[in-house]
Parts: structure tokens; C-alpha cells; sequence
């Protein structure tokens, strides 16, 4: 997966929204490929762990909550250099500060409800899609 795969989870607020399939387009527009998709409502124990990186800081609580407050669409992308290429795809965190054209300027309602997440680096990549895939074999295929 190193390289050219990475994780993207259509967020409870866009997915909620109706904003699913608008952006797997934009993603596809920009030469990403679906290698595997799921919709799922997130326990709050799964957003825990998932999200576990961030227990200490102040907005975990209110991450995990919102994680949990609706259905999410987990999917594994694969496109050269993937991480780097989906977070200049997704834009900066805050949708005001996001460039035009990005998933978060088009599509994020504000800074926590940002529409998309993106692994930021290619070990978390690995690590977030097995969470998310763990039976599935693209895991294992290099692209």
C-alpha cells in the first residue's frame, strides 16, 4: 500500500448530506480509484480507537462524537504518491483556508465538520485501512 494507497472516510456531515457520491466523483475527476468502499455508523468505541492518536488533545470527545452521530463511508484510494496527492486533493482542515476547488471547499460545512478525512502518511495509511478492511486482499496487492 506504501506509495499508492491510502484511506479516505467520507464524514457523517457530507455522507448525511447527500454529498457521497459528488465527491467520489471529484476524487475519480483527479485520477483516484475506489479499491474498496463500506457505509457504516461508527460505535464510539471504534471512533475511540480509530481516532486513539488524539486522546489527549481537547477536541477528541467531540471527534469521537461526531464520528458517531451518522453513517460514514470508509474507502481504500489508490492513485501515485496517494497521501500526498488526497490531502492537496482534500484541502486544509478549516474549509475557509482550503484552496478553491478542494473536497473541503466545496463540500465542509466548518473546521470540525470537514466533510473527509485523509491519512497523513503513508504508515497511518496502512494502519487506518486495515482497520477499516482488515479480510480484504488490496491490503495486501501493490499498486
Amino acid at each position: 500500500m506504501a506509495g499508492n494507497r491510502t484511506l479516505t472516510i467520507i464524514k457523517p456531515d457530507a455522507f448525511g448530506a447527500g454529498k457521497a457520491g459528488k465527491i467520489i466523483a471529484h476524487l475519480e475527476q483527479q485520477g483516484f480509484k475506489v479499491l474498496a468502499a463500506r457505509v457504516m455508523r461508527l460505535t464510539d468505541r471504534q471512533a475511540g480507537e480509530f481516532y486513539a492518536v488524539h486522546r489527549e488533545r481537547p477536541f477528541y470527545r467531540s471527534l469521537v462524537t461526531f464520528m458517531t452521530s451518522g453513517a460514514c463511508m470508509p474507502m481504500l484510494l489508490e492513485k501515485r504518491d496517494a497521501v500526498a496527492a488526497l490531502r492537496q486533493a482534500i484541502g486544509a482542515t478549516d474549509p475557509a483556508e482550503a484552496e478553491a476547488g478542494t473536497v473541503r471547499k466545496l463540500f465542509a460545512e466548518s473546521k470540525e465538520r470537514n466533510a473527509i478525512h485523509a491519512s497523513d502518511s503513508d504508515d497511518n495509511g496502512v494502519r487506518e485501512a486495515a482497520f477499516f478492511f482488515p479480510d480484504t486482499d488490496v491490503l495486501a496487492a501493490q499498486g
